[in-house]
């Protein structure tokens, strides 16, 4: 039994320059499982990633392809399991004169193209996939009539905080009104 999918990689110098490369990535349930346990899902039930490497002139590479994918993740609000379909376009160019990000500082400018990559040794297309998965996945899924509410902060029979209460010196003045006027330690 296989623990991973199978590394689907394509050596650029080993790929055809006058033809498209297709791929069709489908990992089998336990190869989803594993994805499944990676990416903190519920459960993983479909995934396939297929498309092609297209050659753009002598040395660049752009990856067309669509992602698809079932999903099963916990709501929320409520933690009742939310089934997510998802289909993406995912579109990669791998450019030979591209330079890679290097962080100046603190700070990282991003290109305004962010399809746009360094051209690698060995194009990945398990990485690639397992990329769009994740920027693909609902960040807050919400299963069907969840909602947060107010949350009610006043206890049963309290009175609401006025602006006089709620000040960060307020229990200053209470203080305050206990001491006698006369009192040399006050």
């Amino acid at each position: 039994m296989t623990d991973a999918p199978t590394p689907l990689r394509f050596r650029v110098a080993d790929l055809a320059t006058r033809r498209e490369t297709p791929f069709d990535l489908r990992p089998d349930a336990p190869q989803l499982a594993v994805l499944a346990r990676e990416l903190g899902l519920d459960t993983l039930r479909k995934l396939r990633f297929a498309g092609r490497l297209i050659p753009e002139g002598r040395r660049d590479w752009r990856l067309e392809a669509t992602l698809g994918a079932t999903v099963v993740q916990p709501c929320v609000v409520t933690l009742a399991p939310v089934t997510t379909r998802i289909d993406e376009a995912v579109t990669r160019r791998y450019l030979a004169d591209a330079a890679p990000l290097v962080p100046e500082g603190d700070e990282i400018e991003m290109p305004e193209d962010d399809s746009i990559e360094p051209l690698p040794a060995v194009i990945d297309i398990d990485a690639v996939m397992l990329e769009a998965l994740t920027l693909a996945l609902p960040l807050y899924p919400r299963a069907e009539g969840a909602e947060l509410g107010t949350l009610e902060a006043i206890p049963p029979g309290a009175a609401p905080l006025d602006e006089g209460r709620v000040h960060p010196f307020a229990g200053l003045a209470v203080l305050r009104k206990d001491t006698p006027e006369d009192d040399p330690d006050a």
